[in-house]
């Protein structure tokens, strides 16, 4: 009796999955190289059948990076890239991609020029600073100012500010990493005047850092001195503001509060309230921003072209009193939203049990911890939430949902503003079909 042939045998060859589909969108060698794993995956464990090995070729091709329906009903979510542009700084950002931009030649000398400078010209009229700075993102702009400004000497920060937020970025760890030395003060949750003022008088502490709370809120018995109270203080005061507010709003401290109680830096991002590209923004004192920018490191942090460009017509839009996305999708009327997510239930009856439920969002992206937005939301309990979300993600383009008791939430307030109704409820509509479908 001959043995049972091996079922590794029926495998098909690297060639088989080099279509003229895959190999023009792809590229030959990535397509080699995906096919192989895919085998070598199925030669180590139970065969599956080729459709099946297709369809993880096909998943490995696809580009990770890809735009999605965020139906969270959270404004700035870090793992959805936070702000979107606006129109103008998609067109600002294409215009200079295309070719060539005057990046750092001043055009009316023909000699080089400063990088960002009408940024930064933008941003003093918005802010009232006296200069300005860009780099690539929030934390950069920390790490830059305390590399340049306390190097090998101390700063003073309350305990109740040595934060952690997303992805294991720690205030002690930037510190550390900028070379300067940590001098902590006060309580958890009571920090005084006096104990900065120790620790500039007994430690030679050379600044003081104030630390935005990010994702979280302090309530109850806390204190605080003030910003004005610790400009007072024989030290420069430096701001880690992180969200980027330009107006004070439900106790979000503000760029303008800050520089107006006499901070000397304030540090911020671009894609959080402000609404634009990713960046670091510092603001303050020409003498010291002006120590950043001849700095070395500032050089590994400088954005490019593209985000300068998107930047410069966010501020533009400020300027012009534009509602950027963020802001449309702050204040987007509730009845509106009940309304487009009541079209939403209409449209999808028949393929899932849904209905038209109240629900609480977020800004997210560390800015406005503890506020909440109310909205409107599609609850969907049929098909089962879990396989319907996966099949969400799984589509072209993937929806980003929520479940909670049992019930896929898809949340209006960050859908509608941006237009993509009708590209959620079709995608809604396949998912529903591809999971109900027989086997």
């Amino acid at each position: 009796m001959s043995a049972p042939r091996d079922p590794r045998a029926a495998l098909p060859a690297v060639d088989h999955f080099l279509t003229a589909d895959r190999v023009a969108r792809y590229g030959h060698a990535r397509v080699v190289a995906v096919a192989r794993a895919a085998l070598a995956e199925a030669r180590r464990g139970a065969v599956p059948p080729v459709e099946v090995i297709e369809a993880r070729v096909d998943a490995r091709l696809r580009p990770t990076l890809r735009p999605v329906i965020n139906a969270t009903g959270v404004l700035l979510h870090t793992n959805l890239g936070r702000a979107p542009w606006s129109a103008g700084a998609i067109a600002a950002a294409a215009e200079v991609a295309r070719g060539y931009a005057s990046v750092e030649l001043d055009l009316a000398t023909g000699r080089r020029g400063a990088r960002a400078a009408d940024v930064v010209d933008r941003l003093r009229a918005l802010t009232g600073c006296a200069d300005a700075l860009v780099v690539n993102n929030c934390a950069a702009a920390t790490l830059l100012m305390l590399t340049a400004l306390a190097a090998g000497r101390r700063v003073a920060v309350s305990r109740g500010e040595l934060v952690e937020i997303g992805g294991g970025f720690r205030v002690p760890d930037v510190m550390r990493a900028s070379g300067a030395a940590l001098v902590e003060v006060g309580t958890t949750n009571r920090t005084h005047l006096r104990d900065f003022a120790s620790a500039v008088a007994d430690a030679d502490a050379v600044a003081t850092l104030r630390v935005h709370h990010s994702n979280f809120r302090q309530i109850g018995f806390v204190s605080q001195p003030s910003y004005a109270e610790l400009a007072g203080l024989a030290v420069p005061l430096l701001v880690d503001l992180g969200s980027g507010a330009l107006a004070p709003r439900d106790g979000e401290p503000s760029v303008r509060e800050a520089l107006d109680a006499g901070a000397a830096l304030v540090c911020i991002s671009g894609d959080k309230l402000l609404g634009g590209p990713q960046a670091g923004i510092v603001l303050g004192r020409a003498d010291l921003v002006e120590r950043l920018r001849r700095h070395p490191l500032r050089r590994a942090l400088r954005p490019d072209k593209v985000v300068l460009a998107a930047l410069r017509a966010t501020l533009d839009a400020w300027l012009r009193d534009e509602a950027v996305p963020v802001r449309a999708m702050e204040a987007a009327d509730l009845d509106g939203l009940r309304a487009e997510v009541e079209a939403w239930r209409r449209a999808l009856a028949d393929v899932c049990d849904a209905e038209v439920v109240a629900v609480e969002g977020a800004v997210g992206g560390g800015s406005l911890p503890g506020r909440t937005w109310p909205s409107w939301a599609l609850a969907i309990a049929s098909p089962a939430p879990e396989p319907l979300r996966a099949a969400l993600l799984a589509g072209d383009p993937p929806v980003v949902g929520r479940v909670r008791q049992d019930r896929l939430l898809l949340d209006a307030r960050t859908v509608a503003p941006l237009g993509q109704g009708e590209a959620l409820v079709a995608a809604v509509r396949t998912a529903a079909r591809s999971i109900s479908a027989p086997g």
